[in-house]
């Protein structure tokens, strides 16, 4: 067993578990890590950052352990219960569908160094645009109160998480301040459309590689549970903080964060420091 990988296994795992609910993109900042501590790109590499995000959404179930097991225990009595889970599946699907047609074509195309820079640094400008627009009124403050033509809107704004350095959770989240949810909400139902999109990307992405895994199972095991747990343990921390922080703040601290990644990318990738491919 590897100790340096384990190690190196365990940092991926805390970048991953910190930056997947936050509007900054865990691809942009798990490709990065990952070419600072020197691990050489391979496609078990890649099965191994998506097949930690289990982890974090393992956090998501911890976090919200009764409301998960009261609307799946009730499924059959209460309708309230049916129009949430119902509300997941409807946001999902754009990101099912169009991710699974154009997966290939993203990762061939559109991951490379400009695309991430300028990824980061438009999403900025959309968290700006959004946080500091006049008038804005959520009309959604509960998540129980969202229609589901609210869930599908949202689950096209997830679409643009697709684009490296968009991030997911900003995609979600902005999208869901723009469609009338609250910060809260909007942040609620982010961390909920997540357990069906990453627990589906991690299964295609390990299925992928199912081969080369089994073969060296005992070298890539260990690595990858580190990873999980790690991952875990990281997002329980992040979210937790995330729901407090959304009660009494904006999102404007991200965006700026998002221009200094952004330039960040730019610089590695202009003198060749990091090969912003995934």
């Amino acid at each position: 067993m590897d100790t340096l990988l384990l190690i190196k296994a365990a940092i991926m795992g805390v970048v991953e578990g910190l930056t997947e609910f936050l509007p900054v993109s865990s691809t942009g900042h798990l490709i990065l890590t990952q070419s600072l501590l020197g691990i050489p790109d391979s496609d078990v590499m890649k099965a191994f950052e998506v097949a930690i995000q289990p982890g974090a959404i393992l956090a998501i179930f911890i976090v919200y352990w009764q409301l998960i097991s009261k609307t799946l225990g009730t499924l059959h009595t209460s309708a309230i219960s049916r129009k949430l889970v119902a509300n997941i599946l409807i946001g999902f699907l754009p990101a099912a569908v169009i991710g699974f047609a154009i997966h290939k074509k993203i990762t061939e195309y559109l991951f490379n160094g400009p695309v991430v820079a300028t990824a980061f640094i438009v999403g900025a400008l959309v968290i700006l645009w959004v946080e500091t627009r006049k008038g804005r009124e959520a009309r959604i403050h509960h998540i129980d109160e969202m229609t589901a033509m609210d869930a599908l809107k949202v689950g096209f704004c997830q679409c643009f998480g697709m684009i490296p350095g968009t991030s997911r959770s900003g995609s979600t989240i902005i999208g869901g301040l723009l469609v009338g949810l609250s910060r809260p909400v909007a942040t609620e139902f982010s961390f909920f459309l997540a357990i069906p999109t990453l627990i589906g990307a991690s299964v295609l992405e390990v299925f992928k590689v199912r081969h080369e895994l089994a073969a060296n199972a005992h070298e890539y095991l260990p690595m990858f549970a580190v990873g999980f747990i790690v991952s875990f343990l990281a997002a329980w921390v992040c979210v937790r903080w995330l729901l407090r922080y959304v009660a009494t703040h904006t999102f404007i601290p991200f965006a700026w964060y998002r221009i200094a990644f952004g330039i960040v990318v730019l610089a590695t990738w202009l003198t060749g420091m990091v090969h912003w491919t995934n």
